[in-house]
């Protein structure tokens, strides 16, 4: 690095072309969900900066306790979630490790500090944005999970003759992690359905605020037939908006959410959804923290759970 000014793990990242988070992970011995080439890019990278970790950013002793860490800051409770932790924490179980969930608002640093304190084995870390991505995009079977999210109810949409479709994604920015992972893999799925280019329609929790939202969407986007929302409980926040705006679903919008809770089915219309094999996902986690080959185990795929509103 030229000059006298130090090197940081924000620059690593940089050159690197990774999240700091997944640098702080790197560097300090806890990224078994990080694939070898990442691994080893970040650390070139330090190597070519001249970077030297300081004092609470040391060295983890890889393995030496058999405890690893879960952030889920940002990460909405739901079917989902709570599928991917019991499948996550069964497989560390069953290789005589424990997991320790993590909740709040941490920085990457406080993340690393907390992960050397209890020399963590490894560290998952759903709560930042660009941390997502590294771990789904270092895993293939996990990514082709992730995206299946995506490309199903897409398909779904296609084939019932809709050409023009939306996402509904939430405005709160403890949620834009996976929020904003979704958002991609779902206009990666409509353009190579050779759809149009896909809006995102924001929605606040209020009711009053998303109807205002809705009616200036459909004024700037009267073509859009669909929305795919970000999870069932935005879609119900739509679907609740639409009817007070005067609108249907499906006839006038047909809405899909994503994570089958059980609450969709009580709506009316009945919110069609996605179900996912998150345990299964939980568990391949729990195998590429550990440094273990996926084995057998393979998420179901991705399905369309087929109620009245799409």
């Amino acid at each position: 690095m030229s000059g006298s000014a130090r090197a940081t793990a924000k620059d690593v990242a940089r050159a690197s072309g990774v999240s700091q988070t997944t640098v702080s992970f790197v560097l300090n011995g806890a990224a078994g969900h990080v694939s070898e080439e990442t691994r080893e890019r970040v650390r070139q990278a330090a190597r070519d900066l001249d970077y030297v970790p300081n004092g609470s950013a040391q060295a983890l002793r890889k393995g030496a306790s058999r405890i690893v860490l879960l952030n889920i800051e940002g990460v909405p409770t739901g079917n989902s979630l709570g599928s991917y932790i019991r499948g996550l924490d069964a497989e560390l179980a069953a290789h005589h490790h424990v997991l320790l969930v993590m909740h709040g608002h941490l920085s990457s640093q406080a993340l690393s500090d907390v992960a050397q304190a209890v020399s963590a084995r490894a560290v998952i870390d759903l709560g930042d944005a660009e941390s997502v991505d590294d771990i789904v995009t270092d895993a293939e079977t996990s990514f082709d999970a992730f995206s299946a999210q995506a490309d199903v109810p897409v398909r779904y949409l296609v084939d019932r003759g809709h050409r023009h479709i939306a996402t509904a994604m939430p405005d709160t920015p403890e949620l834009q992690a996976l929020a904003g992972l979704r958002g991609r893999l779902i206009r990666r799925a409509t353009h190579a359905a050779g759809l149009a280019d896909c809006p995102t329609l924001v929605l606040p929790g209020s009711l009053g605020a998303a109807e205002e939202r809705l009616r200036t969407f459909r004024t700037e986007h009267p073509d859009v037939t669909a929305v795919l929302a970000y999870n069932d409980d935005l879609a119900l926040v739509l679907l609740a908006a639409m009817r007070n705006t005067g609108l249907r679903a499906p006839g006038d919008l047909a809405v899909i959410g994503f994570d089958d809770t059980p609450h969709g089915a009580l709506f009316s219309p009945a919110l069609t959804t996605v179900h996912l094999d998150a345990e299964a996902i939980g568990r391949m986690a729990a195998r590429s923290a550990l440094g273990l080959p996926a084995a057998d185990t393979i998420p179901e795929p991705a399905r369309v759970i087929v109620r009245q509103s799409a």
